[in-house]
């Protein structure tokens, strides 16, 4: 794959910041420190520009959050100024990564995504009898960032671009986990590489992508698996042979040792495609989908704490409706036409307190 130069200087531009401004303020732009940035765009802009091109820009630390919905993790948020400067780079370095994926990955790209990746899904369900299903441990706070650098590396030639995308990767505090070993480490190996990118910046996502872009390749041309798709650290193989996959999984394993990660022990499973395959929150079968339990559980979750902010002020009938919207729309690509009439039918949306006289 030919490398791409000559990037550093369209995503300093002032004309691709002020772009890259008007897209990170997208839906927070009453937030304090959107509205500060914006009172003076153009000399916020212009001091940005300024310092990404004298080399003087350093990220500032990020906002630091927990959530426990739909599983425990942290979320590090950075400032907005680094997230314009996010916005600027993804412009112009996701081209030069998209070049080296293979079709078959389908997170955050555009023109793909969660749906059209229910119907890959589905497709090879059809097609295979059996499927085997696999759950990196910790994706993004295990990645070696060394091991990152020379993905970008791949990509990307443009030295002052790559000194930039060191910044943003080696930005965030190294993760806390223990340390494991793997396959030729000394007693100091772990403790010498630091891992572990921010779960909420916009980069990450891209950098998601291309971190097992190897691993992908493998699968397809040195594995030959039949049939193989990935949305970000979940990723499923098909086939007819039940024992060809089992020995695929164990491949899996050491292959993915060689990018420093681990495939979770209890998520990993091989099943019948008759008997539906667990993706994105879905059973999917070949000839239907049904949502998942703990899925449907969140959505009712979420109407309660709607009605509630809703009866409280706190929440607009245009949130409500945008939410509620939102869902469905998600609910309309399976089979739950039951499942959406007997939630909405529970739920109701009135002002005030009911028990007050």
């Amino acid at each position: 794959m030919k490398r791409i130069g000559g990037l550093f200087d369209r995503i300093c531009s002032f004309e691709n910041l002020l772009w890259a401004a008007k897209r990170a303020r997208r839906g927070k732009r009453h937030r304090p420190d959107v509205a500060a940035f914006h009172a003076d765009l153009e000399a916020n802009l212009i001091a940005l520009r300024d310092a990404l091109r004298s080399g003087d820009y350093r990220p500032a630390p990020h906002r630091t959050f927990r959530i426990s919905d739909p599983k425990p993790r942290v979320i590090s948020a950075a400032p907005y100024r680094g997230r314009v400067v996010h916005h600027a780079v993804c412009r112009h370095i996701g081209p030069a990564l998209e070049r080296g994926l293979i079709h078959d990955c389908w997170a955050n790209r555009t023109g793909y995504g969660t749906h059209r990746a229910l119907d890959r899904c589905t497709c090879f369900c059809r097609r295979y009898r059996y499927a085997l299903k696999c759950d990196v441990v910790r994706y993004f706070p295990s990645m070696d960032r060394e091991l990152l650098m020379g993905a970008l590396r791949r990509a990307i030639k443009c030295g002052r671009t790559l000194d930039l995308l060191s910044r943003i990767v080696h930005d965030a505090a190294p993760g806390d986990d223990p340390p494991t070993y793997f396959p030729g480490d000394d007693l100091f190996s772990p403790h010498e590489r630091t891992r572990g990118i921010p779960i909420g910046n916009l980069t990450s996502q891209l950098f998601g992508n291309v971190y097992l872009s190897r691993f992908d390749h493998w699968v397809q041309e040195t594995l030959q698996a039949p049939a193989y798709l990935r949305f970000v650290d979940d990723f499923l193989i098909f086939a007819d042979d039940r024992r060809w996959l089992g020995h695929a999984l164990a491949q899996c394993r050491s292959r993915l040792a060689e990018e420093r990660l681990e495939l979770h022990p209890r998520k990993c499973r091989i099943g019948p495609t008759r008997c539906g395959v667990e993706f994105l929150g879905w059973h999917v079968f070949p000839d239907h989908r049904r949502l998942r339990r703990r899925t449907g559980v969140r959505f009712q979750r979420r109407l309660r704490e709607l009605s509630a902010g809703y009866r409280s002020g706190s929440v607009s009938s245009a949130q409500v409706r945008q939410s509620v919207m939102s869902w469905i729309g998600h609910l309309r690509h399976g089979d739950t036409w039951g499942l959406r009439a007997a939630l909405l039918e529970r739920a109701v949306f009135t002002r005030g307190d009911p028990d007050a006289d």
